[in-house]
């Protein structure tokens, strides 16, 4: 009888300790979480505080160019031919098909040289090469896509990886869906961002279960970002305990029936 209270209380234990509750693993939260809401009605507005991304030294753009001009006597139509079809090209092909910003944060130009583009919005340098273009060919067209956004996901994700893309306004969300979405045994409350600011790198934790993180300002992912998710405190639990529960508990049974055994040896 003994053995068996034992095993029990042991075996109640681990799955107690193993258990995750719903509150750890919906995003976004709000204290209305199992409340019956009324559908198709807007109940809460959150103001957006997404800020431009702003050109870097080691972006690499894609600048084409179209004009009116005679392609004969169109200085510009041999340049900036990135941002066509990449697929299988990976970064270096990304590379290869781009202007890279240099460390002055500069690319190069026909005719003109250097131009300077460090912390400018894409569209502010799409109009500041049209203004240049315009005084060269006839009725110029400028389009500039960044080709190397990039950020990182690592730890509890179904698919760690490098996402590399030319959307510049994505949020945290969707980093972790273009991972493949956290496991179940991610801790959504304790994120860890690294972000990298010049020569610098900022640290900061995000939490991905209050609806209130809508209206942060680091709603939305940056170049360059590292996102760690770590795991929860029930992971060693889950992933290791479990799995390994029959074995514990025949453990634990063999070694209190020797006790027993023993303990019965030694008083007759």
């Amino acid at each position: 009888m003994l053995i068996r209270n034992i095993t029990l209380f042991v075996l109640v234990a681990v799955l107690f300790a193993s258990c995750v509750g719903n509150k750890r693993l919906v995003y976004l939260q709000k204290d209305d979480l199992y409340e019956d809401q009324p559908k198709e009605t807007v109940l809460r507005e959150y103001d957006l505080t997404y800020r431009d991304y702003k050109i870097q030294p080691q972006d690499i753009l894609s600048v084409r160019f179209k004009s009116l001009t005679e392609e004969d006597f169109d200085i510009f139509s041999d340049f900036g031919m990135g941002g066509g079809n990449m697929a299988g090209g990976g970064q270096g092909m990304i590379g290869l098909m781009g202007e890279l910003v240099d460390p002055q944060g500069q690319i190069g130009f026909p005719v003109v040289g250097k131009v300077k583009v460090q912390g400018m919005t894409i569209f502010e340098v799409q109009d500041t090469l049209q203004s240049i273009a315009e005084q060269y060919v006839e009725d110029p067209t400028v389009k500039v896509r960044l080709l190397n956004y990039r950020f990182t996901v690592l730890g509890e994700v179904n698919g760690e990886k490098i996402v590399t893309t030319q959307n510049t306004r994505i949020t945290f969300m969707e980093a972790i869906g273009m991972a493949g979405g956290l496991t179940e045994l991610a801790s959504r409350d304790n994120v860890k961002v690294i972000r990298q600011k010049g020569d610098t790198a900022e640290i900061f934790y995000i939490n991905l279960l209050e609806e209130d993180f809508i209206e942060s300002e680091k709603f939305y992912v940056y170049q360059n970002d590292i996102i760690i998710v770590p795991p929860l405190r029930q992971r060693p639990i889950r992933r290791y305990y479990s799995q390994n529960l029959s074995l514990l508990l025949s453990s634990v049974s063999a070694v209190l029936f020797i006790g027993s055994f023993f303990g019965l040896s030694a008083t007759r």
